[in-house]
């Protein structure tokens, strides 16, 4: 009896095509392949960064031990990335533990309008910092070209107040990256590529933080 719906053979991507030397390059006007590839080439290079990477999770560790919190602040996709990460430490990363403190500074919007109003746009998260922040709480600024005004005001505020402050950021880091006590700055011009690489390194924070924490026997 033949099969109602044959099997198709899967085409075979410009990635598994032999003989074809990295970098791969991009085939025709297809953006998925075209983004897969670019994904691919810059997620290789990533390991250029893990000095960064473990001297932030150090950080935010340090932090969390004792007894701060931790702030995140971004425009755009990256006030989407602060929320995404304060979840991942306030809920849980992957295992069941106890719930770290962790505030994204992006989610009220009678704050945000209020600020944005009175006073101007680029104060939104410099007051909010200088409201709530205090040493030894950790912030971490999060924008893909690094020259974000109102995330510049905020390591500003934070620096001023004794925090601690680590930047996700992209496009030589701008602005920001000398502010920051901890700049990871992802070696990509595209802001796309740039957001897909600060949710991987903010993950891997989140590991990070857990691991330190674990072993120190804070996490219950």
């Amino acid at each position: 009896m033949g099969l109602l719906h044959p099997v198709r053979r899967r085409r075979a991507l410009p990635l598994e095509r032999p003989g074809l030397p990295p970098p791969f390059a991009a085939q025709g006007d297809d953006p998925f392949l075209r983004g897969l590839i670019e994904h691919q080439a810059l997620f290789e290079g990533l390991a250029s960064l893990q000095a960064d990477v473990e001297h932030a999770g150090r950080t935010l560790a340090d932090c969390l031990r004792a007894g701060g919190k931790l702030l995140f602040c971004g425009n755009g996709g990256s006030a989407a990335d602060s929320q995404h990460l304060a979840a991942e430490f306030t809920g849980r990363f992957q295992a069941d533990r106890r719930p770290l403190a962790a505030l994204a500074l992006t989610t009220d919007s009678s704050v945000l309008t209020c600020i944005g109003n009175d006073y101007d746009f680029g104060e939104v998260f410099a007051r909010q910092v200088a409201g709530v922040g205090r040493a030894p709480d950790a912030l971490v600024g999060i924008s893909t070209s690094g020259m974000s005004a109102n995330v510049v005001r905020a390591m500003e505020t934070a620096r001023g107040l004794g925090i601690a402050t680590v930047g996700l950021l992209g496009r030589g880091g701008g602005r920001l990256a000398p502010l920051c006590d901890v700049p990871i700055v992802v070696p990509s011009q595209a802001t796309a590529r740039i957001q897909e690489a600060h949710i991987f390194i903010g993950h891997a924070l989140c590991a990070l933080v857990e691991q330190r924490l674990r072993a120190a026997g804070l996490l219950g």
